[in-house]
């Protein structure tokens, strides 16, 4: 199996999933990331975002949550109909299934610490990377603009790891009253958590490939969470 390309999973439902993986060339151990997809599949910005956490020094797999409906997806980022017939079919028990085969595929890939797993995730993503958390014993977890997350906030008192948001504060689909529950309830189960909102950034301001990609919040985005799951998966304790 080659270090960057995909491989196939066997679920614990029955079904098989095909995720992404990127592993670091050369010895050693490495920490495990999970990568989760936008409503839009496994494309090039989640292939990418993978790549770059492998070049950081990370063991990343990049699940295709789609994969019920159709194998690997890659929906334009302009067809948001197209999407709708896959998300309907995702589900809370489905997702599980998923994240717990990756979780799997993490602990038997010999170049991987196996205490040291993170995930991080966008747009759906950023909600299963919150599921991930409360699921799985993680030790580091980020969410980017994660719509629905406040659906899942009866969760918080289950999650295992710090938890890192970040949202845009023009997006018009996740509200400042939608952020305001997930955080209410992080607090309320006295879990910890890093909340950031970049005011003038849009739903998806971290993909090149949107129109609402912002360069500057992307950057200053992207080098807190390397700096956050440093320290939570790469300190030596």
């Amino acid at each position: 199996m080659k270090n960057h390309d995909f491989t196939t999973l066997k679920l614990d439902d029955g079904t098989e999933m095909d995720a992404y993986i990127a592993i670091p060339e050369g010895e050693g151990k490495f920490p495990g990331i999970i990568v989760l997809q936008e409503a839009f599949g496994v494309n090039h910005h989640i292939q990418n975002i993978a790549e770059r956490l492998c070049s950081a020094g990370y063991v990343a797999i990049a699940p295709d949550l789609f994969h019920r409906t159709e194998k690997r997806v890659d929906i334009a980022y302009t067809d948001f109909p197209k999407v709708m017939p896959h998300l309907q079919v995702v589900s809370q028990e489905g997702l599980t299934s998923d994240l717990h085969a990756c979780y799997e595929w993490l602990q038997n890939e010999p170049a991987t610490i196996k205490d040291k797993i993170g995930s991080i995730g966008f747009c759906l993503g950023g909600r299963v990377s919150f599921l991930a958390n409360a699921i799985l014993p993680l030790s580091a977890a980020v969410s980017f603009y994660g719509g629905g997350v406040d659906k899942m906030a009866g969760l918080a008192e289950k999650l295992h790891a710090p938890q890192l948001f970040f949202w845009g504060g023009l997006d018009k689909h996740i509200l400042q009253e939608t952020i305001d529950t997930v955080i209410h309830a992080l607090k309320s189960a006295g879990k910890p958590y890093t909340n950031v909102v970049i005011s003038n950034a849009d739903h998806g301001f971290n993909c090149d490939e949107r129109q609402s990609y912002h360069p500057e919040a992307a950057s200053e985005a992207w080098s807190h969470t390397l700096a956050f799951l440093a320290n939570k998966l790469k300190a030596v304790s």
